[in-house]
């Protein structure tokens, strides 16, 4: 049965491509995720689901993918958003993983699988067969066709779904009035990706790939885009500039500060290139050049509240919390309490090591968790609030959420125990430690039915 159990290893390596890997960390930013959400909205209402309704998530990965595994959420790879050189292709890409959505393939990528895992019993069954005839060798063979033809339906079911998600991206693009050029941009450039990875272009070779060639996508796509009265809408001037910056952000952030420095010189006086300088500067522990960036900035935009961020970011990491107030707070103010930036001024104001900021870090940080829950950074300077103020429990609730969140659910469990224990029996605190409680425990459980 050896060839049974290849054939399903190949198949949980297929599966698991459609799953979120746990080891992909999550990007939280503001201003990312504020334009991926305006990216993806008119797309979501095109779809019928709403504005809201659908969430994309960045994930810290260098390589070209986005996908959906279950729920309304993207997951986009910040590879991704690298690779992209407007805000039209990368909507192009959450057009086509909306189609997944919509047409409910991860619910149905069991039914591809079970099709396929009844070739492969039916075949073992037709090989043992065989072998029970006295056939060894016309069992193996037997045995070998069941698998190739059970991946190979597979592999049809799963460039099925891919196409069916490429017909209904078109659509949302159409019905949203965006232009299809960036669609077809992106798959230019996934084509000029498999040529340099030396993936062969034959057609005869596409039933062992899982999503159709490159090329046969363009040619499906490309006289529907250019037919469409949205082909020649010019993309939002606006959004390109908020794509450029963030990707500038994006790059600072993750790559060395000599490959920023090359990539975005000097003698570059934009904003996305002063974005990603002071990144690199910051890096570098260059605070000077990094502040004189991000001044250049907010000359350019003084109430622009993630340049104010960034300057009180930079401050606060380079040990001057107290100065990193009022840039943080006048960011807080003008983002409408964003509650990923809001923490940044409760740990500033914890920084500070004064007492009398106590009070206006608990209401800042409440406020965040309060929006955003899924915050371990927030849940944690919380708990820090909490322990300063001697209020052991609700700290320890705290640190339960932050380390659910980060998985270390054992921990998550005795701080939640522990809390509920020493909180007012009954009250909405006492009743959320419970819930994380159980929450620790099911996780606990998966992974130990995972091992």
């Amino acid at each position: 049965m050896r060839l049974f159990a290849h054939f399903l290893a190949a198949l949980s390596l297929v599966m698991a491509g459609a799953q979120p890997v746990a080891a992909q960390s999550v990007l939280r930013d503001a201003e990312t995720e504020e334009l991926l959400q305006d990216l993806v909205d008119p797309l979501a209402e095109a779809a019928g689901l709403g504005e809201g309704a659908v969430e994309v998530v960045l994930l810290d990965d260098r390589s070209i993918n986005a996908f959906v595994a279950g729920g309304q959420r993207i997951y986009v790879h910040s590879g991704l958003i690298h690779a992209a050189d407007t805000a039209n292709e990368v909507q192009g890409v959450l057009a086509h993983e909306l189609g997944h959505i919509t047409g409910g393939h991860i619910i149905r990528y069991s039914e591809g699988a079970g099709n396929a895992m009844r070739i492969t019993l039916l075949s073992a069954l037709a090989g043992i067969a065989a072998a029970l005839a006295g056939g060894g060798e016309a069992a193996l063979g037997v045995m070998a066709l069941g698998q190739q033809a059970a991946m190979g339906s597979f592999l049809a079911f799963t460039r099925t779904q891919e196409a069916s998600a490429d017909a209904a991206g078109s659509q949302y693009l159409s019905t949203a009035g965006l232009t299809g050029r960036g669609s077809l941009e992106f798959f230019r450039k996934l084509q000029e990706y498999e040529f340099r990875r030396g993936y062969n272009q034959n057609d005869e070779t596409e039933f062992a790939r899982t999503h159709p060639l490159s090329g046969n996508r363009i040619a499906a796509l490309r006289d529907g885009y250019a037919q469409d009265p949205a082909w020649d809408v010019p993309p939002d001037a606006q959004e390109q500039r908020r794509f450029e910056r963030i990707k500038a952000k994006l790059f600072g952030f993750q790559n060395p500060p000599e490959r920023t420095l090359s990539a975005y010189p000097a003698e570059d006086g934009s904003i996305a290139a002063r974005y990603a300088r002071a990144y690199a500067y910051h890096k570098e522990a260059l605070v000077d050049h990094a502040l004189a960036e991000t001044e250049a900035l907010l000359a350019a935009e003084p109430e622009n509240p993630y340049f104010l961020e960034l300057k009180g970011q930079i401050l606060l990491e380079s040990g001057r919390p107290a100065d990193a107030l009022a840039p943080l707070r006048r960011s807080v103010m003008l983002s409408g309490a964003n509650p990923l930036i809001a923490p940044m001024l409760g740990h500033a104001l914890l920084a500070t090591e004064d007492p009398a900021h106590l009070e206006e870090a608990e209401q800042v940080l409440r406020a965040a968790v309060g929006r955003d829950r899924e915050n371990p950074f927030a849940w944690y300077q919380l708990g820090v609030v909490y322990g300063q103020r001697g209020d052991i429990p609700r700290a320890q609730l705290a640190s339960a959420e932050q380390l659910i969140m980060s998985g270390n659910p054992r921990a998550a469990l005795q701080n939640a125990r522990s809390a509920e224990v020493g909180l007012p029996t009954g009250s909405p605190d006492w009743i959320r430690a419970q819930d994380v409680a159980i929450e620790a425990r099911s996780y606990i459980e998966r992974m130990e039915e995972r091992n």
